[in-house]
């Protein structure tokens, strides 16, 4: 019995690739997890809210937020063996719509997010020379409100050179979203290059994957460790890190910064995007996820203070030089890196050096991220319509170059003098919208609904169990080789995870505001994009649970209980695991195969859908 066990574990995908070494999917997600906002996103929170009092809430969202819903999001991808869609539309088919919506959004975001990449690219190259570019004022694309150092008190009429480079030289932009203005070539071409640099990364799927994050997940913590021997030698640094580190604790009583820290944490790990879901479906089936989970977690947010210190440090050199304190500089939240960084560098030893060293930086934590997103993509696709593609296609290299090309194609208008306003109102109605609907969902899907019901007997909703996916999740992570989750992870995933989100969730909509770039404001019609743009994701949601209650038979009250039963809308029930029908709290060494009620079929165009 127990060889047949183990056939059964063996049989759920024999044709899916895995990992080489488990240490590849390791790197792969905390490359995945640590990007960009690791260096411009939490220091800029940070400074906003007080500097070391941020720390505090956010290293308790890490143990209570962050930690446990990695760890459901990794168990559940490893043990389905399959993408963010299939795997939720197994585990919860009325809530199928939420694996959709990470799709969706992962693809939204990589269509931009590959901009910044860009970005970084171009002044990688702008970089190879001596006195950098941004140092001065006396070039052509400066006007005559153009200083050479930020001053405090600065006015909306005049700007820094590092500003002026980034908005009138790399940029070239219009005066606003109304006016669309030409084609960057030269950005457009870096465009095609960071394509290229993401394709040649994923084009052979995990197997190519695995072997590039030894560099990439690797090498931006030798810059990181770098930059931060070289900066607190500079006068002034002392001052940047007790900022960081001192807590001012009057802004523990705002519950701005609370919020701001969860959803930092929630944002920076990427829990709700798919990303990791879907690579931890090539993971080994009895791999230690808690291994990796806390690997994963614990170095993203150990890379989030390691740049924190880097960035304070740079912080409090500049107010040296401007003789203000460091709560006085002026910071936004995306110049951080392209125009305060920059700004700190012209002053520094070797200025040029410093200045390739930070961006190569940045390409490996941007293409880490990246590539996680397409990954996402073409996971699903494969999971989908795997046999088809591959008769069209021929190959899966192909399959990932359509899909790259697909992105590329979208990303064009973020090339042009109007990108930045494009960018802008992207980032703000994804990241800051939609995100957090995801969340809420499927902390509800697997929470809550993930279990049996109408297999054990369960003939109403008044007799579903509470806190039954919970069950759920313990048992498979025994049935994958590991010890049971303990008190501490129940706890998290039954009352402090749903709650938390709860919170954000309606803090994010009570506070929302729309979306603006420095002093522009976007015209209504715009907003209402930005809103097309946040229903691109969501709608897929009750859209999901729609068909889910349309293609499965019987009456209402049968349809609505087999919705929320795992493997429900599986045609085949063969196909069903055999451990889908052992109880939530025990794994019997024998496997009880049940039948499934026989209810009147649908007809043939409800199926059809």
């Amino acid at each position: 019995m127990e060889m047949e066990l183990e056939q059964s574990k063996k049989d759920q995908e024999p044709g899916r690739p895995t990992w080489s070494k488990q240490i590849e999917f390791t790197l792969a997600g905390i490359g995945c997890a640590v990007g960009l906002g690791n260096v411009w996103r939490f220091p800029y929170l940070c400074y906003r809210s007080g500097g070391g009092a941020f720390l505090i809430p956010y290293l308790l969202m890490l143990l209570v937020l962050g930690i446990p819903l990695l760890y459901m999001e990794l168990i559940l991808g490893q043990y389905m063996r399959k993408g963010p869609v299939h795997a939720l539309a197994k585990a919860c088919p009325l809530l199928k719509g939420v694996g959709l919506a990470t799709v969706a959004i992962s693809f939204i975001m990589c269509t931009y997010y590959n901009i910044i990449i860009t970005w970084a690219l171009y002044y990688l190259f702008s970089s190879f020379q001596s006195p950098l570019p941004w140092q001065s004022c006396n070039n052509t694309w400066n006007t005559a409100n153009c200083s050479d150092r930020v001053v405090p008190n600065t006015s909306m009429h005049s700007s820094t050179a590092s500003q002026q480079f980034f908005n009138y030289r790399m940029l070239e932009r219009t005066g606003g979203v109304e006016e669309s203005g030409s084609l960057r070539w030269e950005l457009f071409l870096l465009l095609i290059l960071a394509w290229i640099l993401v394709y040649l990364c994923i084009f052979k799927g995990v197997k190519s994957t695995g072997k590039v994050v030894y560099f990439t997940a690797l090498f931006p913590y030798i810059i990181l460790l770098a930059l931060l021997i070289n900066n607190v030698q500079l006068p002034g640094a002392l001052e940047g890190i007790r900022f960081y580190i001192v807590p001012n604790w009057e802004k523990l009583l705002e519950v701005e910064v609370w919020a701001n820290a969860a959803a930092q944490i929630f944002n920076s790990i990427g829990i709700g995007f798919g990303s990791l879901m879907a690579m931890s479906s090539y993971n080994n089936f009895n791999n230690n996820i808690l291994k990796d989970t806390l690997a994963i977690a614990i170095t993203n947010s150990l890379t989030s203070i390691l740049a924190g210190f880097v960035i304070f440090s740079a912080f409090g050199y500049m107010s040296h030089l401007q003789n203000i304190p460091v709560s006085d500089l002026a910071v936004d939240g995306p110049g951080l890196v392209f125009v305060v960084y920059p700004q700190a560098f012209v002053t520094m030893p070797v200025a040029p050096l410093w200045a390739v060293l930070f961006f190569i930086m940045l390409l490996c934590l941007g293409l880490d991220s990246q590539f996680a997103m397409v990954e996402v993509m073409v996971t699903t696709l494969m999971d989908a319509f795997g046999g088809p593609l591959l008769i069209f296609f021929r190959q899966k290299e192909l399959v990932v170059l359509a899909v790259c090309s697909a992105a590329f194609l979208l990303g064009i208008p973020h090339v042009m003098q109007v990108g930045i306003y494009v960018f802008q109102l992207m980032d703000h109605y994804t990241a800051i919208v939609s995100v957090m609907f995801l969340a809420f969902f499927e902390v509800a899907a697997l929470c809550g609904f993930y279990g049996p019901s109408m297999m054990h007997g369960i003939s109403n909703l008044s007799q579903l169990p509470s806190f039954n996916g919970v069950r759920r999740l313990m048992a498979n992570v025994e049935e994958m080789g590991g010890r049971r989750p303990n008190i501490f992870f129940r706890v998290c995933w039954m009352f402090v995870a749903p709650l938390l989100i709860t919170v954000i969730l309606v803090f994010t909509i009570i506070q929302f505001k729309p979306a603006r770039y420095e002093e522009y404001v976007y015209p209504p019609w715009a907003q209402g994009i930005g809103w097309v743009i946040a229903m691109a994701s969501i709608i897929w949601i009750p859209l999901g649970a729609l068909h889910t209650l349309w293609v499965l038979p019987g009456s209402f009250t049968e349809r609505l209980l087999m919705s929320i039963t795992p493997y429900s809308l599986e045609n085949d029930k063969s196909k069903v695991p055999y451990y889908l029908e052992r109880g939530a709290d025990t794994l019997p060494n024998i496997a009880v195969i049940r039948s499934f009620d026989v209810l009147s079929d649908k007809t043939n165009i409800q199926t059809n859908l």
